[in-house]
């Protein structure tokens, strides 16, 4: 059929009014070499520092060699479909991931690709992978308390809202444990936690949100995975990724902590990344930013000020040791850019002291300053009191004579590491841990047998609870143990010992008498 002329008229004018005369242009270049998930790439001498490229096969790359007549780029997902000569195009924007509060209670990819099947993350809030860590005008003094629910934690080596405290140990000695009770005990604290897992298999990884979910711990905690079947750019990416979402609260004026485990499986991606980008090696084949690598991740931590909005970012890193050697390379950089350190050792954990902290070698720098005055009060000299009991049990296991006073305090020692062990996965309130540290600290568990402390510990607390309710709920509100407070408490020992004391010798007759 033949068209009218009015109607080829009119199409043609529809066509010239519709017509915009702009270009648009793209930057793109070409690629040289491919493989082990990086690409050299030639003909991009604008890109910048960890820009996004993106690829033919819609793989996103990120740039981390600028060099002379060409860019070394890390592939962010598969490379398959893709080959040399293939075209990458610029994105002109720097490397940045989602964050606000879309992500509490995800599971997302370094890149904030949700990994639980809940359905997409719809937030319009990104900030960028590498942030600029806050000033020294910008912060102010650690101060308010982190509350861990762990005894020996709260009492001796003490964190604070913006610090950073390191935790350290071999395999298999409670490091990831001690992360999980921090994050259960945060619940109604208004903290918001994220959880890194870099390098970790992904059944331990779905073990841990399914024990946080089941705790409704994950209604405040977001957690960033990179498994060990992951690609070494986005293990190396993942604790940026968290500190950038952990930022997002602190520059809103709120709390937020990050746990990164472990840096250990971060700095050996890194080194696979640096060695495939051709950069020289260093020692034990680290390349020579390596220390830059974790103090710039590190150093985004921070207490902000008030005209900041006082939000904090708390940083808690886990390194593992090999044969509990903290002297090594990776270790002691780490050591060196925070402020202090739990170490747990294995030989304490397989004697059964748990969790297994060795008070002698941890440290926080931060110390009273990130305690309340109640647990100042009670736990002033109880790391000294452990340090010189360890001490005495290394020399008396030489048989020599013992003086009263001598057995008088490893009889304290004693009672005083067994009150601070506990199960996992149950962290106390502060109100708990203060009235049970000073019942060790005062001797009143001196006299007990030592197979008794801990239940006598947890009758004590639920009596308490009953019959003098007054006391936890001062010490919740005030914080403080006062003396009207310590008054009744030693009150309510000496009532309940005697009630303990009748009952243990109706269970054991013939059991000697605890006076």
């Amino acid at each position: 059929m033949k068209l009218k002329s009015e109607e080829v008229a009119w199409a043609i004018e529809k066509e010239i009014n519709g017509f915009e005369d702009q270009l648009s242009l793209e930057s793109v270049g070409y690629i040289l070499q491919l493989g082990d998930g990086i690409a050299r790439v030639w003909g991009l001498d604008d890109a910048m520092m960890s820009e996004w490229l993106e690829f033919s096969n819609g793989t996103f790359g990120m740039v981390l060699n600028l060099e002379l007549d060409s860019v070394g780029v890390v592939l962010l997902g598969p490379q398959e479909g893709l080959k040399e000569q293939d075209i990458v195009k610029r994105t002109g924007k720097v490397a940045s991931i989602p964050v606000g509060p879309a992500l509490l209670g995800r599971v997302v990819s370094p890149l904030g690709v949700p990994l639980d099947g809940k359905g997409p993350i719809e937030t319009d809030q990104f900030r960028p992978l590498e942030g600029t860590s806050p000033n020294v005008v910008e912060r102010q003094p650690v101060c308010e308390p982190l509350q861990t629910g762990i005894k020996a934690v709260d009492a001796m080596i003490p964190i604070g809202r913006g610090q950073r405290e390191l935790i350290i140990g071999d395999r298999q000695t409670g490091k990831t444990t001690l992360i999980i009770d921090t994050i259960i005990n945060q619940k109604d604290k208004d903290m918001i936690c994220i959880y890194v897992a870099i390098g970790q298999k992904a059944s331990t990884v779905s073990k841990l949100v399914a024990l946080l979910e089941e705790r409704g711990a994950m209604a405040y905690t977001t957690v960033v995975v990179a498994t060990a079947s992951d690609p070494a750019p986005l293990q190396y990416i993942a604790p940026y990724a968290a500190a950038s979402m952990g930022e997002y609260y602190m520059y809103s004026g709120k709390h937020a902590v990050c746990f990164y485990d472990d840096l250990s499986m971060h700095a050996q991606a890194y080194r696979q990344l640096a060695l495939l980008l051709r950069r020289p090696p260093g020692r034990e084949a680290y390349p020579g930013d390596i220390f830059y690598l974790h103090s710039r991740l590190l150093e985004r931590a921070a207490k902000l000020n008030d005209a900041k909005g006082g939000g904090s970012l708390t940083a808690i890193p886990v390194i593992e040791t090999q044969a509990n050697d903290v002297t090594t390379y990776i270790p002691t950089n780490v050591i060196s850019i925070t402020d202090g350190q739990i170490y747990l050792e294995s030989d304490l954990f397989f004697s059964g002291v748990r969790p297994a902290v060795n008070v002698g070698i941890s440290a926080s720098r931060v110390g009273g300053k990130a305690q309340t005055k109640a647990m100042k009060k009670v736990a002033g000299s109880l790391r000294l009191d452990l340090a010189q009991f360890r001490e005495l049990a290394a020399f008396t296991q030489f048989g020599s004579e013992l003086d009263a006073r001598t057995k008088a305090q490893l009889a304290r020692g004693e009672r005083m590491v067994e009150i601070l062990k506990q199960d996992k996965f149950s962290p106390c309130s502060l109100e708990d841990e203060v009235i049970s540290i000073f019942m060790g600290t005062e001797g009143y568990l001196d006299d007990l047998p030592l197979d008794q402390v801990l239940k006598f510990e947890k009758d004590f607390l639920a009596y308490v609870g009953k019959e003098y309710q007054a006391i936890p709920e001062t010490i919740s509100k005030t914080k403080n143990l006062e003396q009207s407070s310590i008054d009744l408490l030693k009150e309510a020992i000496e009532k309940f010992k005697e009630i303990f004391k009748n009952e243990h010798l109706a269970r054991h007759p013939k059991a000697p008498e605890i006076s």
